[in-house]
């Protein structure tokens, strides 16, 4: 899909379907507050709408990449990208997460009682943290493997539940945000406090790619109604 195809029709093109093929727009969309991963089957327009967003602003944002932006390397080939996924991703988020829970446990037990304290951010990590290890195992020792085999096809039930999970994901950081103030540290918060808000906006980004590149790129390879 060429540049001049996604811009010809911008407003009824998916957020997802333009995420994924035209270089830059993931940053326009986080800088505009669009979902892009979880809910990528949404029109542009329709998700504009939903969140408020100045339509005119978002497409003059969009229609200003000429397509040349600098992307992400990202291998095209299914087995390259589903080795990339596991690096940069499954194996990240098991040393992100840990380092979460310990520093969010810390500033929730030395701030106890202070305004602005992530109450129970540490427990939501740590279900975070169950729930992404059997999602990823689900993947590398199910999915991932059968996409390689397969090479394409339909693989429709397990996509649907990665998919699913996928959404919940995204609640959590939801849930995240709404609790941290959207990763802001009160005045005078310590170190630990802003290693921990550093860290848990880096580890929104990356899931928020992660999930991305499997919704977006790799998973509709694989789903009856878009494979070839």
């Amino acid at each position: 899909m060429t540049h001049a195809e996604i811009i010809e029709s911008l407003g009824q093109r998916n957020v997802g379907e333009i995420a994924a093929n035209l270089a830059g727009a993931t940053a326009v969309f986080r800088r505009f507050g669009v979902d892009f991963c979880c809910h990528g089957e949404v029109p542009l327009d329709e998700a504009a709408r939903g969140r408020g967003i100045d339509i005119g602003l978002l497409h003059d944002a969009l229609l200003e990449l000429d397509g040349t932006e600098e992307a992400a390397t990202i291998p095209d080939g299914t087995a390259e990208l589903t080795d990339y996924i596991v690096a940069r991703y499954h194996e990240v988020h098991r040393r992100q997460v840990p380092e979460l829970i310990m520093l969010s446990r810390r500033v929730e037990q030395v701030h106890a009682g202070k305004p602005g304290v992530p109450e129970g951010l540490a427990d939501i990590l740590q279900h975070a943290l169950g729930e992404l290890e059997v999602h990823m195992r689900k993947e590398e020792l199910i999915l991932f493997p059968a996409m390689r085999r397969q090479g394409a096809g339909s693989l429709d039930g397990p996509i649907a539940q990665m998919r699913e999970d996928h959404v919940d994901h995204g609640a959590l950081l939801e849930r995240m945000a709404e609790l941290t103030g959207d990763f802001t540290v009160p005045e005078g918060g310590c170190g630990t406090w802003r290693a921990l808000y550093a860290g848990a906006v880096q580890f929104r980004d990356d899931l928020i790619d992660h999930i991305h590149i499997e919704n977006n790129i790799l998973f509709p390879r694989f789903e009856s109604s878009t494979a070839s």
